[in-house]
């Protein structure tokens, strides 16, 4: 059989989105599935898929909670994810180019948690998207790591022998953020290098992302494993930022990483409230409102092309 599907990406963050109708109910096919279509040499390629789902009006997807559209989503490994920062840009961005709502602020759930969009429309189509991300979570049995203190702000961890310091942030989904100095160095590893060299890019080194972030992944402090952000501070308002995300290792961008990596860094007054985000794919602007302690985030989002693959269940 046919199954239709549409790339997107929102700054580099790419995934395969798919109408929730061609979703495969058994669970092994449907995560087979994804690994196959994700697969950047012999499928489609991408950092996972995301399939949509239509909610009927006035139905709760949780006791008490509406939302227009339903986001499923799946790292590139088959995996379930439970947020995407990046991905819920572009289910907002495909539902109203495709016809599925006129309404330029739209609600979509995942996982149980619902978020409010704001759709910016040129020409009948969506270009940009502010989404309402929620309170941080700061406890670190709700993130959840494994930790004597009840936030974990600059804590020491240990990884392949050496030690690192984290601040960690749920945003929907674990992340672990690491702050990086001037000259690309790790902050908390005596000062040195994990193999930081520039790449072409012109950013702190892919061998510190993917040699540091494999293993605080799969750390065993971490029970549902977790996304790991490298952040250097340029000055007050903006970081640069690399991402090593759980289940499917570096991407251009992580918008709920950027989300916490921002308030990673109000947390240890590196920067102000509302920051721009420098990743490999593009900018992101975050915001934490304190007084609502309430996450925002804005970006692009666009498509890349439509497409059709074969799959035999």
């Amino acid at each position: 059989m046919k199954i239709k599907f549409t790339k997107m990406q929102g700054c580099g963050n790419d995934y395969i989105y798919m109408e929730g109708s061609q979703r495969p109910e058994n669970a092994e096919k449907r995560a087979e599935l994804v690994r196959r279509l994700s697969d950047r040499h012999f499928g489609i390629g991408g950092d996972g898929v995301i399939w949509i789902h239509r909610v009927p009006e006035g139905k709760e997807t949780e006791p008490g909670q509406k939302a227009d559209f339903e986001m499923e989503m799946y790292n590139a490994d088959g995996s379930r994810a439970e947020m995407c920062g990046n991905g819920i840009r572009c289910v907002a961005k495909y539902v109203y180019d495709r016809g599925w709502t006129d309404r330029q602020q739209i609600s979509i759930v995942s996982c149980g948690n619902v978020k409010l969009l704001d759709l910016s429309v040129e020409d009948g189509k969506v270009v940009k998207v502010r989404v309402s991300m929620g309170a941080p979570v700061l406890k670190a049995a709700e993130v959840p790591v494994i930790s004597d203190a009840e936030e974990v702000i600059g804590e020491e961890i240990e990884a392949g022998g050496k030690k690192y310091k984290i601040t960690c942030v749920s945003m929907g989904n674990p992340h672990a953020v690491i702050f990086v100095d001037e000259k690309n160095i790790l902050i908390g590893t005596d000062n040195e290098n994990e193999g930081g060299k520039a790449d072409s890019r012109d950013v702190f080194g892919r061998n510190m992302v993917e040699g540091v972030g494999s293993l605080i992944e799969k750390h065993p402090r971490f029970p549902k494993k977790t996304n790991t952000e490298f952040v250097k501070v340029l000055d007050r308002k903006t970081i640069q930022m690399r991402v090593w995300e759980r289940g499917t290792g570096e991407t251009l961008a992580c918008g709920t990483g950027a989300c916490a990596a921002a308030v990673a860094c109000i947390l240890n007054d590196l920067t102000e409230e509302e920051v721009t985000v420098k990743l490999l794919g593009g900018e992101l602007n975050i915001l934490w409102d304190r007084k609502e302690n309430m996450v925002y985030m804005s970006g692009p989002a666009e498509t890349v092309f439509d497409g059709e693959t074969d799959y035999n269940e």
